[in-house]
């Protein structure tokens, strides 16, 4: 599943398609009628966390590219049927597949609250300690995947984040002490910009710590490997090094 700094690649990838007018749109997901799209102007390109939105002149395009989803530009992939085909005008268009897509009417920043985006200016760390500070009983696995509180951070993220911070994925939220939890927060940010500048140069897996990883590269203990937390998503931790909190 594509995390947040992919979006944001996709999202510059597609933003030159703005200002165009579409001439024909077909779709094959019954929840999108593609005839509202005729006729409109691709106003702008964006993203919010795992979703891209294009905004047409009245509604705004959710697609959200779940585990398989993709897209192409100009040309169809061959072999493949487009859950989306737009046709603009001038000759480029925009197909995409195995995406979830949804319609959103009217203004989208009633929809989103741009400051959980990780990727966003207008992130707000201090608003995302408030909302962990609401979930004590969470396991910090989980809370990392909560998409209102860090928009955009994905399995890899929350790996890579929590070994960095040297933080036992299985702690409750409430037993983290204040300042370790301030430098995870800041780290889900910070590390999010690295995968996307290693996501551009093509070296993100190079840069792993404990994704995946077998032995941990600090001080060569196995990791260890649990689907954790409500979520069940592939965690990797070093029990060595990674703090386990027994209270506040």
């Amino acid at each position: 599943m594509p995390e947040g700094p992919s979006i944001v690649l996709a999202k510059e990838d597609i933003r030159h398609l703005t200002g165009l007018t579409v001439k024909t749109a077909k779709s094959t997901a019954t929840r999108i009628d593609a005839e509202r799209f005729s006729g409109t102007t691709l106003k702008s390109v964006r993203s919010w966390g795992k979703h891209l939105l294009l905004k047409f002149d009245n509604i705004t395009l959710r697609i959200h590219f779940l585990m398989f989803g993709s897209y192409a530009i100009g040309k169809p992939k061959a072999g493949r049927v487009a859950k989306l085909a737009i046709h603009f005008s001038g000759g480029d268009s925009l197909f995409i597949y195995a995406a979830a897509m949804t319609i959103i009417e009217g203004p989208i920043n009633k929809t989103y609250d741009w400051s959980a985006d990780v990727m966003s200016m207008h992130w707000n760390p201090g608003n995302a300690l408030s909302k962990l500070k609401a979930n004590r009983e969470r396991l910090i696995c989980d809370a990392l995947l909560d998409q209102q509180i860090f928009s955009g951070v994905g399995n890899i993220i929350k790996n890579e984040v929590l070994f960095r911070t040297r933080i036992h994925p299985l702690n409750k939220v409430g037993n983290i002490p204040a300042r370790r939890m301030k430098a995870l927060v800041d780290d889900a940010k910070d590390y999010s910009f690295l995968f996307l500048k290693w996501k551009r140069k093509f070296v993100l897996k190079k840069h792993w710590e404990a994704y995946t990883k077998k032995k941990c590269p600090r001080d060569g203990h196995p990791l260890t490997k649990l689907y954790a937390g409500t979520t069940q998503r592939r965690t990797f931790f070093c029990e060595q090094c990674q703090e386990l909190f027994t209270g506040p």
